[in-house]
């Protein structure tokens, strides 16, 4: 918890000069500079713990850290013809320990993959017409670590209804990815590393709509559909069958999910929102889930509010899993995997937000802190707890 505290308070400092220098436009004046409208800094701190490992077939550690950081910055300007320009620039870096990924070489009290370092950063490109209502949006995102690098596209279109209580909006999105295929040590020809490569593919169009209802009540209703192809498995998932002998996880090379959202928000007065979210999701490996989430941010003072929230999750479960030792030669795909079994999890925590009319620490720009706490548990035995702070300039 420390660490996390310490990193956001050292990006906090490294800022501190821009949040003096750029000075608030209070007026209606649309600059045609481009300038610094919003930075948000977030820490978090993620811990887990279970007995189900799929590293080790099944059984095994759970246990995971990670530590993550990212900045997001927010450039705008306006064109000569009123159009507004929005430049979001992000970069994150995570670094984690992982007890289960240890064991992928057994012999080993400690091996390389017992910890790793994440960096992904991203850039999106927005065009606004704001008296129409519509807007385009490109961006490109990459993400790496040891075994994995993986580059992302997305365009966007959007467009308000005539009152601007509606809007429509379709996204495609597109990740091509390259991974290390890391085989556990005891599955590795005679003398070899266990490096290949082996290419995924994803390809994601969401379709949405909100509309404001009135006064008190918006919705919002969201519809995916995300095709997958090539290597889906991963290659240092062990699959323990019920004659003892153990093989790497394998899984078909195309899947397709079908996810279908509706998010609502009712405002109580001024000082109360409920916010409720369903997902109805499903896909062609036989795996069917239901989430419902609710959260009521509850303004407590001008300057600070709490927000309790609480999601349930269940899901069938793939028809290709099977715990450790009862896969047999007869199946032609397996996984020990538990996050494709059949579980049900909630989540639940509180949100903290606080937002000085001085700013934080005295900082006019530095407008709002926010902290939220998260605790996990699902019936396959797993826990886990997240921490996040975030701070905001504008």
């Amino acid at each position: 918890m420390k660490r996390v505290f310490l990193t956001g308070a050292a990006l906090l400092a490294l800022f501190q000069s821009r949040a003096q220098d750029v000075p608030t436009d209070s007026t209606s004046y649309k600059s045609r500079k481009l300038k610094l409208e919003e930075v948000n800094l977030v820490s978090s701190y993620y811990k887990q713990d279970g007995n189900n490992s799929a590293v080790t077939g099944g059984i095994g550690s759970e246990h995971l850290t990670d530590i993550a950081n990212t900045i997001d910055v927010r450039l705008i300007k306006y064109g000569e013809t009123g159009i507004k320009h929005t430049f979001d620039i992000e970069a994150g870096i995570d670094h984690y320990t992982s007890a289960s990924s240890d064991m992928i070489d057994l012999s080993a009290n400690s091996s390389a993959s017992s910890s790793d370092n994440r960096f992904y950063p991203s850039l999106t490109y927005l065009r606004e017409n704001e008296e129409k209502g519509r807007a385009y949006a490109i961006g490109l995102s990459s993400s790496t670590e040891f075994d994995y690098q993986s580059f992302g596209g997305n365009i966007s279109f959007s467009q308000k209804t005539r009152n601007k209580n509606g809007e429509f909006t379709a996204k495609f999105q597109t990740f091509i990815d390259q991974l290390k295929l890391i085989e556990p040590v005891e599955l590795r020809p005679s003398g070899s590393e266990g490096y290949g490569s082996a290419s995924r593919n994803t390809f994601a169009g969401t379709l949405s709509y909100s509309q404001v209802i009135n006064k008190n009540l918006q919705i919002m209703l969201v519809g995916d559909i995300i095709s997958q192809n090539g290597y889906l498995s991963l290659p240092f998932h062990r699959v323990y069958f019920a004659d003892g002998s153990v093989h790497q996880e394998k899984m078909p090379d195309t899947r397709l999910k079908i996810p279908l959202g509706i998010r609502a928000s009712y405002f109580l007065g001024d000082n109360l929102i409920i916010r409720a979210y369903y997902r109805y999701y499903t896909d062609d490996w036989s795996l069917k889930a239901h989430t419902a989430d609710l959260e009521i941010p509850v303004k407590l003072t001008q300057a600070f509010s709490l927000s309790p929230f609480y999601r349930y999750y269940t899901q069938s479960g793939t028809k290709y899993f099977k715990p450790y030792e009862e896969h047999t030669a007869a199946d032609e795909f397996y996984t020990s995997n538990y996050d494709l079994s059949k579980f049900d999890s909630s989540f639940f925590g509180m949100g903290m937000k606080f937002t000085p009319p001085n700013g934080i620490f005295g900082l006019k720009h530095w407008n709002t802190l926010e902290i939220r706490y998260g605790h996990y548990t699902r019936t396959t035995n797993m826990t886990s707890d997240i921490i996040s702070i975030n701070i905001k300039y504008r």
